[in-house]
């Protein structure tokens, strides 16, 4: 089995808890051999009696947890099929004996069809989050996926589909055509307590409805694995193939989508994270609604007060900002909401619509709850003194409309991969062909059928998905150009752009 190690630190790994099918379990169970004295075996029989073993007072009973969530929980196993491309190979004979034995394709080579990926399979969970066949997984476990299955506790098999992707919360929405699923109840992240009891619920190595206890050790985690992160922290059993499963609380809701594990050797031996439900929920719902999460950012660069403080102790600086927590602002964006906030360098943000702030990640958690155009009322500290102003969210081209999905049909163009005859004729190794163009953004922008589409924003164009990934990119972007480099059957090079900024999903 092969991991995707995510960022190191120190000796410890962060490692995604997907995993690759490449093998089989070798072994399903293991013996640990011990010796032990007569007064052990003595003590070890006294302490089975029936009257030993009755549980202490207090113990928390986690199995109706597990029976009320373990149903919910599937096992996505995902295909990326081979991939194959068309490459000139050359003869190193030729150059010295073409003409001389005629050859009239001197120097042209011959096409061949290699093989650049293998086929590959890899296997993680997800939660059933409503009857009607949505489920909620990570990104890592679905993105590039060809085909998906999706099998449930009781072996019912479906094809999935995926909804919607979002990698900078490493949150996937995929749907499956069923009804009366048992969706999983959703508790609110928000109330969780350091030192409560969870449930990790997943397929680890494969082995489908496994269930591991532990506490929740910390919130509010900030590890750099994603660009949006507030990570529930808990010390139960996370391994390969928990990507995507649940987190549930003493009564089995869902207050985690369980992501990555960080770890010395690969497999658990530390601690495991889940993605809250308070931003799961709001990255559920857009998706549903706009194909893409609707992002409000603040426009500020900054740190938490407590790393600021000890850099500024380590230069010999005493600092005293009149508290010990929040965020250091070091910068201010222009044209963002931190600007019409009035924010400056120094200043120190430490509560949010009246929710203390203390770090970067419960900034992050708070912000990924609302959406462009959402009013939202900032404290911060200024010369320790504490005021608080009212703006409102941009999203991350400055503006607060609703950001929807670009609608492949407004270009008007039919795309294929470049057919060997073109790339031959043209001395091309890629290129997307226009065969069918009508009114459209495409035809404004002087492209025609017959022309070949090389790069769009530096991406190279080899097949039609990487065309629609680059639209998408640059949807998000700040600037939401394409910047488009095409080449004529004549082998003319052409360069266009096409503006995004005033195109709208049709509903």
């Amino acid at each position: 089995m092969t991991q995707k190690q995510k960022t190191w630190l120190g000796a410890a790994a962060l490692v995604l808890s997907s995993s690759l099918l490449t093998g089989a379990i070798m072994s399903d169970r293991i013996t640990f051999a011990t010796t032990a004295t007569a007064a052990d075996t003595s003590a070890l029989a006294t302490a089975q009696s029936p009257s030993a073993v009755a549980a202490p007072a207090g113990l928390v009973d986690l199995t109706t947890a597990a029976e009320r969530s373990v149903n919910s929980v599937v096992y996505i196993k995902v295909t990326q099929n081979a991939k194959r491309q068309t490459v000139t190979v050359r003869d190193p004979f030729e150059d010295f004996f073409g003409d001389f034995f005629g050859y009239g394709n001197r120097g042209r080579g011959r096409q061949q069809e290699i093989e650049t990926q293998p086929k590959r399979q890899g296997a993680g969970s997800g939660v059933i989050i409503s009857p009607d066949g949505y489920i909620v997984t990570n990104n890592h476990v679905v993105e590039g996926a060809d085909e998906i299955l999706v099998k449930l506790n009781d072996n019912t098999e479906y094809k999935g589909r995926i909804i919607g992707l979002d990698a900078t919360t490493d949150l996937a929405l995929v749907k499956v055509e069923a009804k009366n699923l048992p969706a999983i109840v959703i508790g609110n992240s928000d109330n969780l307590k350091i030192g409560e009891w969870v449930l990790a619920v997943g397929n680890p190595f494969n082995l489908t409805s496994t269930v591991t206890a532990g506490i929740v050790s910390a919130k509010a985690r900030s590890l750099g694995a994603n660009g949006v992160e507030s990570f529930i922290q808990t010390d139960a059993a996370i391994n390969a193939g928990n990507s995507g499963g649940a987190l549930v609380n003493e009564r089995g809701e869902l207050v985690g989508i369980n992501a990555m594990l960080y770890s010395q050797t690969g497999s658990y031996s530390g601690y495991g994270f889940a993605i809250p439900t308070t931003i799961m929920n709001k990255v559920v719902a857009d998706l549903k609604e706009f194909g893409m999460v609707q992002r409000a950012v603040l426009g500020v660069m900054g740190q938490d007060v407590t790393i600021y403080i000890d850099t500024q102790k380590e230069k010999g600086n005493e600092v005293d900002l009149g508290t010990n927590q929040g965020i250091y602002v070091k910068d201010v964006e222009p044209k963002t909401t931190a600007e019409e906030l009035g924010l400056q360098e120094g200043d120190v943000i430490t509560a949010i619509d009246g929710k203390t702030i203390t770090k970067m990640a419960e900034l992050q958690e708070v912000l990924s709850q609302r959406r462009p155009g959402d009013k939202v009322k900032v404290t911060f500290m200024r010369n320790k003194k504490s005021r608080t102003e009212t703006a409102t969210l941009r999203n991350t081209q400055g503006g607060t409309e609703v950001m929807e999905e670009v609608d492949i049909d407004i270009f008007g163009a039919q795309l294929k991969p470049l057919s060997d005859e073109n790339r031959q004729a043209l001395a091309l190794r890629y290129g997307l062909e226009v065969t069918a163009i009508k009114k459209g953004k495409m035809q404004e922008a002087g492209i025609a059928k017959g022309m070949i589409l090389l790069q769009v924003n530096n991406q190279e164009l080899r097949t039609v998905e990487d065309f629609e990934n680059a639209v998408k990119a640059a949807n998000q972007s700040s600037d939401r150009v394409l910047w488009i480099r095409a080449i004529t059957p004549s082998g003319r090079r052409v360069a266009t752009a096409i503006d995004l900024s005033d195109e709208k999903k049709k509903k």
